[in-house]
């Protein structure tokens, strides 16, 4: 039962957020070369292992609101599923595997690892009691996941990956809030902070940060490397659409990863986006698409 539950702690199902360290490799065009392919998966296993030292060290900080939460009582170290001394154990041992892998993709990635460490602890231990910041701080872990993936196969990070992938998180970031508070309630006695949200002002962020995902990535697709990836416009339209219903109608939202997981129209929509973006990339490395010539 304890080793079920130490894995059960990692949250498997929460690495779908080291996904983003592959947006370099897919937008770089080298998903086709091995060493590449190799390179990033290495990365990602790296920011697997941090990131769920992160989530252990959070849930035995967290331990007794997780108590007064409908769901997050069930978590091992909340529960008594998991011991406290093991877990400590386990969060030594994912940390320190994490951070050898880091050092064995290279400095430069190490650098971005150990800033992702910091960024994701500054969070748990002062910044997510902070209104605002708690989500900039939330959604940075995103944006320091695809720099990683970026640096693991040493290829330019893009200003274009950068702010695609920043407002995209803060996206997610204050529709998790909103979700909790219309789902849970600003009393909940699991977050500090929620009281200081409301559901107007959460609805404000939602606009401004869904217009700015939206219109970010559209001018990508435009002034990028090739003009095709409008083809993909579409995909991200309903993606954050049905995200937007999925959090406003069926409860959803207050885990993004477990919401593409179980939605399956959503989880269609983001493997069918990944397969158009690679092949329109690809089509244009080989030269198989007519040009389309951008506005100036």
């Amino acid at each position: 039962m304890v080793a079920k539950a130490a894995v059960q702690q990692l949250r498997p199902k929460q690495w779908t957020k080291n996904a983003f360290l592959f947006a370099g490799l897919v937008f770089s065009g080298r998903f086709l070369d091995p060493h590449s392919v190799g390179l990033a998966c290495a990365g990602f296993a790296a920011f697997c292992l941090l990131s769920s030292s992160g989530y252990v060290l959070n849930d035995y900080l967290d331990r007794d609101a997780d108590r007064r939460h409908p769901k997050k009582r069930h978590r091992p170290i909340a529960s008594g599923a998991l011991p406290v001394p093991v877990a400590l154990v386990e969060m030594a041992l994912t940390l320190l595997g994490g951070l050898g892998i880091a050092a064995w993709l290279g400095a430069p990635f190490l650098a971005v690892a150990v800033t992702y460490l910091v960024t994701t602890q500054s969070y748990s231990f002062y910044f997510k009691h902070k209104v605002i910041l708690d989500v900039m701080f939330l959604g940075s872990g995103f944006v320091w996941r695809a720099i990683a993936g970026a640096v693991a196969i040493q290829v330019a990070v893009s200003p274009w990956l950068f702010l695609c992938t920043a407002f995209l998180a803060l996206f997610l970031g204050f529709n998790k809030r909103r979700a909790e508070l219309l789902h849970i309630g600003a009393s909940g006695g699991t977050r500090k902070n929620l009281a200081d949200y409301s559901p107007k002002m959460l609805e404000q962020y939602q606009s401004i940060v869904t217009g700015s995902t939206v219109l970010c990535y559209a001018l990508y697709t435009v002034h990028g490397e090739t003009a095709w990836m409008t083809a993909t416009i579409p995909f991200v339209l309903y993606g954050i659409f049905r995200y937007i219903y999925l959090v406003d109608r069926e409860g959803e939202g207050g885990a993004p990863d477990e919401t593409l997981l179980r939605d399956l129209p959503l989880l269609a929509t983001v493997l069918l986006y990944g397969v158009v973006a690679a092949a329109v990339i690809l089509g244009h490395r080989l030269g198989w698409l007519p040009t389309l010539i951008a506005p100036a």
